[in-house]
This record gives C-alpha cells, structure tokens and sequence, in this order.
C-alpha cells in the first residue's frame, strides 16, 4: 500500500494529527489504533460502536451509513449495485417472456467467443430459469457484498470491479472449462469476495467470518452439479487483483495510476480470451 503523501482521507477523523489506512467497517472513515474496535468483519468507530450498544439508530455512524452519506457530505449511496440488481431482475423477467431467447441471446459459450465476444459480460446479467434459487442467491450476494464493497471503494471503482470480475470468470470458463454454457453473475460476486478481502486484509481487519463463508462457497462449486467453479477461480483472482491495485493506489495523486493498471488487467484478460479463442 502506497498512499499518498498529506491526503486528509489517510489521518483519523477524531485525531487529525495521526495517519491511518484503517477504515471503520459501517461509515468509512479513517481512524487510528486507539479508536478502533473490532466487528465480526473489519473494525469500527466509536460512534457506530456506540450504535451498536445502545441500539440506537440516531448516531452519525448509523445514519452515514443508513443515508448513504458521509460526514462530510458525499453521497455514498451503493447506486451502482441497485442499478446491476435492476438490470438482472429485467433481464430475468424479460427470458420468461420470451421462451428462452433472451436467455440464448446473452449466454456465454465458448465456442463462438470470436464471434460474440460481448457474450462474456452479458452472461453475467442472465440466470436459469430452471431454478429460482440461482437469481435469488446472487441476488442476495450481490445486495450483501455490494453495497458494502461499494461504500468502501466508490462507485466508479465497483464498476470496473464488477465487470472485470465477471470477464475473469468468463476468461477462466473459456481456458477451463471450454465446451461449457453458462450463465449468472457468479463470477463477478466471486471477485466482490476476492475484494473484499484483501480490503480488509490490507486494512487490518478480521476477516475469518469471510474466508468461512468463502470458502464453504468455493466448495459447493466443487461439489454440486451444474455449478462453474471455473467461473467463481477467475472472478475471485481478478477481484482479489482489482483491490490489490485500489489500495496501492489510494489518493488523488495516483489516480492516473489505477486507471492505467485497470486498463492492464483489461488487456490482459482481452488478450487471454484472444488466445484461447484460437485454440
């Protein structure tokens, strides 16, 4: 972690004088050691802490997070995460109507990647018919994992997250599994998991709640029918890759950096794909 030099967002909201990459968990703000408490996931403030003990719902901690503001008044509301949750749910109602042809249309299948390349994002927005559970457990996922992980990073920042996670899994299914069909945004939910973690490991923070649940996950891939595991290895990898470079480059002076490190993990997952789709 590279930070950059003087930036007010790297000092403690209660302490000015002391630097800190630590984030509390709920509102988002820097605090250092002496203010920091920690939570299942991550740590907290004093003041959310205090929410949490009073059950309170009116300090600035909870309300940050419950408008979706900072103290300082940004918006911080997960808008992006609402709108891809929009996106699946039209999506899904739109290949009920149609019998399936949305669902031909958008899936990805890696034998026509040189012809439809586009498939290897749009697949992320299509789920099975079949079974309500698959829409409804990345849904879930999606709601749980995003607005956190977007409150943390931006929105612009979860964007690139999600679609280069999501082209990761695409990349990792046509290497791996390359006769395979699929659908779902699995992949892209798998890169939030990467991100998130390596967040909180870089911050300091607790994470073995997240690496349970990660892991019982990675595992059901394995052991269930019908699941691409090769989907969920190449969203993990590419999300855990994507934080990697947000947190290296964390302050407005090295903002040109992140742009142009995501715009390498992006050639190279075109070029990956470039490849295996002439083999």
């Amino acid at each position: 972690m590279e930070p950059a030099s003087g930036s007010s967002d790297d000092f403690c909201y209660r302490h000015p004088k002391r630097e800190s990459f630590v984030l509390c968990q709920r509102c988002a703000r820097t605090i250092c050691g002496d203010c920091q408490t920690p939570a299942p996931v991550g740590v907290h403030c004093p003041e959310c802490r205090k929410t949490d003990q009073a059950g309170s719902r009116g300090s600035r901690g909870i309300a940050g997070r419950l408008l979706g503001r900072t103290p300082g008044g940004v918006d911080f509301s997960p808008l992006v995460t609402y709108v891809l949750l929009g996106i699946i749910g039209v999506v899904y109602v739109l290949q009920w109507l149609t019998g399936g042809f949305v669902t031909q249309l958008l899936l990805y299948w890696p034998p026509i990647t040189a012809l439809e390349p586009w498939r290897m994002i749009t697949t992320m927005f299509v789920h099975s018919t079949s079974s309500i559970f698959h829409i409804l457990f990345n849904g879930y996922s999606l709601y749980i994992l995003g607005t956190l992980v977007e409150r943390l990073v931006g929105r612009g920042r979860f964007l690139w997250l999600f679609l280069l996670s999501g082209l990761g899994g695409s990349v990792a299914v046509l290497w791996l599994s390359p006769n395979a069909a699929v659908v779902g945004a699995s992949g892209a939910i798998f890169g939030l998991f990467g991100a998130l973690f390596v967040i909180q490991r870089s911050f300091g923070g607790a994470n073995r709640q997240l690496l349970i649940v990660l892991g019982l996950n990675l595992v059901l891939g394995f052991v269930v029918p019908g699941i691409s595991w090769q989907a969920h290895i190449g969203g993990l990898l590419v999300g855990a890759l994507v934080a990697w470079i947000f947190i290296r480059t964390r302050g407005n002076s090295t903002r040109s950096q992140e742009r142009t490190q995501l715009m390498g993990v992006a050639v190279g997952l075109v070029a990956a794909t470039f490849a295996g789709a002439l083999l």
